[in-house]
């Protein structure tokens, strides 16, 4: 049996809601876990939702043919969004909203504008907001054509003619793309007061249309699907056919269309036909949407955060002033964000000026905009030396970004390496090789996370750098490949060791591994699984884990958000427990553990347990072999398992369970890796 995957998901976003509602959150970050939670579901919606659509309209026998043989999806998924939203409506109304009153800060939520605000509102409007504003009547020449673009604020307004009593039907924008979506107005009282843009607009529509008289104001935005057909081959102008692509994204086919509740029915029907909607992308909301914007609200000094931690110095490495000397002493393990990641900047700066660097080589999926890597990159090759980055054109919102970052690269002299149009590179792994004498010396870095220094304030994730002979040995071959316009028999047959790589070795080593759990177990020794990972949705892994608790292995796994492995209930073996955590840091980290003490296999990387990682990507896991940097993995694994604060336990029917323990012995397992690798310098 597996759980169905989106309502699965759906279900981490119940999470993420959970923590919006708990009174013990800092104030300002249950309004950002509100944001968060309202930018999965239009991520959600332009990504999966369309698919959920698209099988519900199929035949039973085509849904058979295809697997797809579960019932309703749709409607199932329709019905939690909707439980979902509402839930999301009351922390809002009835817990945050007067949290905030009693701090003196008055959102206009849905709540009268006092007469000494309109004079403001009304200069806001025509000083810093009209100039952005473009009406558009529907059923005129200005409206032919005119489709709203993903994610966009719009109003859809009735007006009437004073003369005649013609009726009109226009759309108004509201530029939240082009400046605040929230704006402080004057104290009245000492009471702080905050306004939406979208009631700033409201309040002032009458200047748009003068002679017409406003019969009703509604409003709307579109969810557009962002998948891109980037199936073609890209032989030649790789980033411009892209570019062309990502270009239509914004005006791609509706996905979900939100609109006021309240809206007549007649209205929505006649939006539907202009705008080519089904009834199954029509959502009622609220009177305002994106509340994602609800990260930006102002807080004025008054509005608690999460306490400040300052990232740890890992093992003095940064005191030494050459990342090199160290690690050809010692591996180090960085384990982010409770440590700081500038061993990682200063892996690629120091390669970047050292003169006896030759190579680096490297591979890109999601970068900051403003990254320092890449610049060390472009400084590299300016400086004469051999740089080689594979960076990714296909990862989904980043296409623009990594566009950018490969055109500046290849100018400087990098040589740009693009994936395939069939696969995906998600690997996240570098290599330095340094000349000494007549040889090279080379120092390795895998990562379950991204080479993205702003992602690493803020997602757990490690960072193995080294000089290990064998897995150099493999990246080489590995970065080797990936240079290759074609794949010969011979060349896709790569052996690896230290190094477990999708599409090669991965599937393979993962089930010899749960079945050398299994024969422990059938041994009568004591057989463990432990797997910390985001997602876990391929059928084939999870049917070796059922097998595996069935035959006595203790498997404890934590999953972020996917898993459509259906656990035990509480008392009838307890063999597969899984668990979620969702607190201040984003669970991002990747670590395989497989048996018990001293002979403990462990792995990290960028491999999540799904069909598409494992079977149309190219992922890497390294085998973590230094004793401390083992040692820390575990310990770090037991924590989060032992965690009474933030984590729940998965039941059968998706339901998720607190952890039971007194408010004294609370574990909060995100502090207390901060405290162990404190204590550990």
């Amino acid at each position: 049996m597996l759980y169905n995957r989106d309502l699965s998901w759906l279900g981490f976003n119940r999470r993420v809601l959970q923590e919006a509602a708990d009174g013990e959150i800092p104030l300002f970050e249950r309004l950002n876990f509100l944001s968060i939670f309202s930018s999965n579901l239009d991520e959600f919606f332009r990504v999966r939702y369309p698919g959920i659509v698209a099988l519900s309209l199929l035949g039973k026998k085509t849904r058979k043919a295809i697997g797809a043989t579960e019932k309703n999806i749709a409607e199932k998924v329709q019905d939690e969004i909707m439980n979902q939203l509402n839930f999301f409506g009351s922390i809002l109304h009835d817990r945050i909203l007067p949290l905030l009153k009693e701090l003196g800060i008055i959102f206009y939520y849905n709540h009268p504008i006092l007469k000494e605000h309109l004079p403001e509102i009304r200069e806001i409007f025509l000083s810093n907001v009209l100039s952005y504003i473009q009406p558009i009547y529907l059923d005129g020449k200005t409206g032919k054509g005119f489709m709203p673009e993903n994610n966009r604020l719009y109003f859809v307004i009735t007006l009437q003619e004073q003369k005649d009593g013609i009726l009109k039907q226009a759309i108004v924008n509201i530029p939240s793309e082009k400046t605040k979506r929230f704006f402080s107005l004057t104290p009245v009282d000492k009471v702080q007061y905050v306004i939406f843009l979208d009631d700033i607009v409201r309040e002032n529509l009458v200047y748009l249309f003068p002679g017409l008289e406003i019969i009703s104001v509604y409003s709307i935005k579109i969810n557009r699907d962002a998948e891109l057909n980037l199936s073609e081959d890209y032989s030649g102008d790789t980033l411009g056919k892209i570019e062309s692509q990502l270009n239509k994204r914004d005006f791609g086919l509706p996905s979900r269309f939100l609109y006021q509740q309240g809206m007549p029915l007649n209205l929505q029907m006649f939006l539907a036909a202009a705008f080519n909607i089904t009834s199954d992308e029509m959502f009622p909301g609220g009177r305002y949407h994106n509340l994602r914007d609800l990260s930006s609200f102002p807080d004025f000094g008054k509005l608690p955060h999460y306490p400040k931690r300052k990232p740890l110095s890992s093992n003095n490495v940064m005191n030494s002033g050459d990342i090199f000397n160290i690690l050809v002493k010692e591996d180090v393990l960085l384990h982010l964000p409770y440590q700081s990641y500038n061993p990682v900047l200063s892996f690629f700066n120091q390669a970047a000026v050292d003169g006896d660097v030759a190579d680096i080589y490297i591979t890109l999926y999601r970068v900051a905009e403003e990254s320092h890597i890449i610049n060390a990159l472009i400084s590299a090759a300016k400086n004469g030396k051999n740089v080689i980055v594979f960076i990714e054109l296909k990862a989904r919102f980043d296409e623009a970004n990594n566009i950018k970052w490969s055109r500046l690269m290849k100018e400087a002299g990098v040589t740009i390496i693009y994936s395939k149009p069939e696969i995906k590179v998600h690997s996240k792994i570098a290599l330095v090789r340094k000349r000494t004498g007549t040889d090279k010396q080379s120092f390795a870095l895998v990562s379950t996370g991204n080479f993205n220094e702003i992602t690493a304030r803020f997602y757990t994730d490690h960072v193995l750098m080294t000089t290990d002979a064998q897995i150099i040995k493999e990246l080489l071959q590995l970065f080797k490949y990936l240079q290759l316009k074609e794949v010969s028999e011979e060349s896709g047959k790569l052996i690896f060791e230290a190094l477990l790589v999708s599409r090669f070795n991965m599937n393979d080593e993962f089930k010899r591994l749960i079945e050398n759990e299994i024969l422990k177990a059938g041994l009568g020794e004591k057989a463990l699984i432990r797997i910390k990972i985001n997602n876990l949705e391929e059928p084939g892994i999870i049917n070796q884990l059922y097998e595996a608790g069935k035959a006595g292995v203790t498997i404890h796994l934590i999953v972020r958000s996917i898993c459509r492995l259906v656990p035990e209930s509480p008392g009838e073996g307890d063999n597969i427990i899984v668990k979620r955590i969702v607190d201040q840091y984003l669970e991002h980290s990747r670590i395989l553990i497989f048996g018990t003490g001293e002979n403990a296999i462990v792995f990290i990387g960028s491999a999540d347990l799904m069909t598409r990682n494992l079977y149309h990507r190219i992922e890497v896991d390294v085998r973590i072999n230094h004793t401390r940097c083992k040692e820390e993995l575990l310990e770090y694994f037991n924590i989060q398992w032992q965690d009474t604060d933030k984590a729940v336990i998965l039941l059968p029917g998706l339901e998720q369970q607190k952890i039971q323990g007194s408010q004294l012995q609370k574990l909060n397992a995100q502090q207390s890796i901060y405290n162990y690798l404190e204590n550990r310098k």
